[in-house]
This record gives C-alpha cells, sequence and structure tokens, in this order.
C-alpha cells in the first residue's frame, strides 16, 4: 500500500511539472535580443567569372601585385562594356617595380595561363633604374600609361614591331602619333644592365629582349588589351578606365590603397 502510494504522487508531481513547463513555454514571448548561435553554419558567396579568373592568374603568376592586376581586369572590362571586341590575352607591364626584374605579364584570359613573364624597358626621360616620370607628350621619349589596344605589325628600324593604340585621352591616346610600339631591343639585356646599374631604355617603347620579341608580338597582336601600370595619382583618380561608371567591382578599392612606392 505505501508502495502504491509513493508511486502515485511521483506521477502526480511529474504530470504537474510538465504541464508547468508547456505552459512556460506557450506564455514567454520570443526573446529577439538572444544572441546568435555563433556555430551557426556560414554560407560563402560564389566568386564571380572575373575573381575566378584573377584567381588563376595568380595563381599562374604569383610575383604580379594582385591589386595592379585587379585593376587590369577592371579597365579592360569597363572598355568591353563601352562597345570593344573582347580579346584572346591581356599584357600586364607594372612599371613601379625595378627595371632590372621581369615587370611584363602575358596571360591567356580564356584559362588564365601565363604565357609569358619578361624584361621590358621603359623610356629613357622616364627613368633610369627606376620609373618615375610618364607623358603622353610628342618627342617626351617617356613612356605611357594606361590601357591600349595592340593593333598591326610591320617591320621598321626596330625590326618586326607591333603597332598600339592608346585609348586614354591625356595619358595614352597620342600613342600612333608619338610612334610608340611594342618591339625587341639589344638593350634589353641583363649583361648590359649590370654595366649600366639599369636596363637599357627607350624613346617611350615598351621593348623586350629580341630573342623573344617575335613570339611575344604574334601572341598579343591583333586587338589584344596591354595595360601600363605605375601609381600616378593624376591617372588613378581620372582615369575613364579605373573610374568606370559600369565597373565598381575591383578596382575602385585598389585605387583608394594605392601610394608612391618607395
Amino acid at each position: 500500500m505505501l508502495y502504491q502510494n509513493t508511486k502515485a504522487l511521483i506521477v502526480s508531481a511529474y504530470l504537474s511539472l510538465t504541464l508547468a513547463a508547456m505552459s512556460l513555454a506557450n506564455a514567454a514571448p520570443a526573446d529577439n535580443n538572444k544572441p546568435a548561435n555563433p556555430f551557426k553554419p556560414m554560407v560563402f558567396k560564389q566568386p564571380s567569372p572575373q575573381q575566378q579568373l584573377m584567381n588563376k592568374m595568380l595563381r599562374a603568376a604569383p610575383t604580379a601585385n594582385p591589386k595592379v592586376l585587379a585593376m587590369a581586369l577592371s579597365a579592360m572590362e569597363c572598355a568591353l562594356s563601352d562597345g570593344m571586341t573582347p580579346a584572346r590575352n591581356l599584357t600586364l607591364i607594372d612599371y613601379s617595380l625595378v627595371s632590372t626584374k621581369p615587370r611584363l605579364w602575358v596571360f591567356d584570359l580564356t584559362s588564365g595561363k601565363l604565357l609569358f613573364h619578361e624584361l621590358v624597358a621603359h623610356g629613357m626621360k622616364t627613368g633610369k633604374n627606376f620609373a618615375r616620370n610618364f607623358s603622353n607628350t610628342l618627342g617626351s621619349h617617356q613612356t605611357s600609361l594606361g590601357l591600349f589596344r595592340t593593333k598591326d605589325t610591320y617591320v621598321g628600324g626596330n625590326g618586326y614591331s607591333l603597332r598600339m593604340e592608346g585609348l586614354e585621352d591625356g595619358f595614352n591616346h597620342l600613342a600612333m602619333e608619338r610612334k610608340i610600339v611594342f618591339h625587341g631591343a639589344d638593350y634589353v639585356d641583363l649583361k648590359l644592365a649590370k654595366k649600366l646599374g639599369h636596363l637599357g631604355r627607350s624613346h617611350g617603347c615598351p621593348a623586350v629582349r629580341k630573342g623573344v620579341a617575335q613570339k611575344v608580338i604574334d601572341t598579343i597582336k591583333g586587338d589584344q588589351f596591354l595595360f601600363s601600370y605605375y601609381p600616378d595619382k593624376n591617372w588613378l583618380s581620372t582615369s575613364k578606365y579605373l573610374n568606370c561608371p559600369h565597373n565598381q567591382n575591383l578596382a575602385q578599392n585598389n585605387i583608394a590603397q594605392e601610394v608612391e612606392p618607395l
């Protein structure tokens, strides 16, 4: 009898507690201030096609500056949004680097593969080992900045050469008149550079080693893009292609962070 009474009391107490808990759960308002679950699974945004391409390029060319490459891709996208036809490849020249280091890259825009990584000369009035001064002026013998479109080839005083059309008013639009072309040159030579203290210099043209010039030219000729970079404040802030209303993706954050090199 004592066992049965005790069992009945336990069952009754359990039922009472269960009903009370259910009543509180139904009556309690939602706690909007409750902190979020710190272990909630994260949802990662799928990289854009442009970001995927850039990642492939950086894996292929680990010495290229990601900020500069981002600017080049954004400038190219802006040109395409203006109606220019797509290109097979992109040539990137980073004139913020010392002349005795390879600072020209050619990328395949479909696969992201690196096709060439070469030394490239700057204009004799642009600087010695470091490029410093840039111009769009006739007879200045200085390198021009900005986005270019490669054109046709010819054989002239510098041998097999490639014409370049400057796309940026005020920065490189006189490239044709100035005869700024892509060509090979004997003075693009590291042995000579050791004697001079800098790579040989051009009259403003991007010149590469003679031994590789024809291969590079045949790869980048015919309406391909070439992007000539230096952290010039005026160009960075006013370039049509770096401040494109159609494209606010990769370039804008990088422009704001740019500083003059040491």
